[in-house]
């Protein structure tokens, strides 16, 4: 799939409407400092702007605000596509022991954060991995100590480097500039296309953190949990990887959306029915704007990866 020209203004600090692999090409592409955020940045915007199309959230209700405003005649809600209401940035979280900011999160009047989404991503250095675990439990279970109800996910983008590509970059021609030498420990993908161990092990330790089903559960638990490897030169780069996490993980990109809807439908509409008016998600108009490339361009329309929510007549 050919990407969008200027798909992703890596300078932008509103969120914008990109697809996934606009979203992943950007992070396995990026050549600036990761200090700064920028190379993870478009993955928030993608599971913004998707908690509105496919999850039904209404974009006032998410930070970053997606860049999407409704109008509703009679019983209909048309989506419409607004950049100028977009913004950017993250939501500070009360929690149990600090306040957080989270990356995205749906925030509903009177109740608080009800979903939250922590998007984290690493370009090398895989033998520190496992380091990763102490800040990712703890940041969960910081949070749900105060929002036990939350519905908290946590997806994890790892670059899959490869050793080819290291030797690509030693004999690249001489007058490219060279990009910075891949190190042993930036390796993700072995010769033959398995993972290297270091990963196999962050994956097994992170099976150990999703599947959070009820309130009363463990709060070191996340809801649900995704790892995804991508692919970082070529024409595949922004590819996920298909072969792992292996097709029985509970980690797979294809289940994490689904996951979080239903467990925020088991907690805040069947769990709670007074609260429906409030709580429950969208469906969209089929001919809303937002779903009309002519009427919006070709330029600033992406290819959806997903379903969007919209009403069965």
């Amino acid at each position: 799939m050919p990407l969008r020209s200027n798909a992703v203004d890596a300078e932008s600090r509103v969120c914008q409407w990109i697809n996934q692999r606009e979203a992943l090409h950007h992070f396995g592409t990026y050549v600036g400092a990761t200090q700064s955020q920028q190379h993870i940045k478009p993955l928030h915007w993608y599971v913004a702007c998707r908690l509105v199309l496919e999850g039904g959230f209404h974009p006032d209700d998410i930070t970053p605000r997606p860049p999407f405003t409704i109008i509703t005649r009679g019983s209909k809600n048309y989506l419409h596509f607004d950049p100028s209401t977009a913004t950017g940035g993250e939501r500070t979280v009360l929690g149990g022991l600090k306040t957080k900011n989270v990356d995205v999160v749906v925030t509903k009047n009177g109740i608080g954060p009800v979903m939250a989404v922590s998007c984290k991503g690493m370009t090398g250095a895989f033998r520190n991995l496992t380091n990763r675990m102490e800040e990712t439990i703890g940041e969960c279970t910081n949070l749900h100590i105060t929002y036990p109800a939350m519905v908290f996910g946590y997806m994890f983008v790892i670059r899959a480097n490869r050793v080819l590509a290291a030797l690509a970059e030693e004999l690249g021609p001489d007058d490219v500039a060279p990009a910075r030498q891949l190190l042993a420990n930036d390796i993700a993908v072995q010769e033959g296309g398995a993972p290297v161990e270091s990963i196999f092990r962050f994956h097994s330790a992170l099976r150990e953190l999703t599947g959070r089903r009820g309130i009363r559960n463990d709060v070191s638990r996340y809801e649900a949990v995704t790892l995804a490897m991508v692919e970082v030169s070529g024409e595949r780069a922004g590819d996920v990887l298909n072969d792992f996490p292996p097709h029985d993980s509970p980690l797979r990109l294809e289940q994490f959306f689904q996951t979080l809807y239903l467990r925020y439908e088991e907690r805040y509409l069947f769990g709670a029915p007074d609260l429906k008016s409030v709580t429950r998600r969208l469906e969209w108009a089929p001919d809303s704007p937002v779903f009309s490339q002519a009427q919006i361009g070709q330029d600033s329309y992406p290819d959806l990866d997903y379903e969007a929510r919209i009403v069965q007549s």
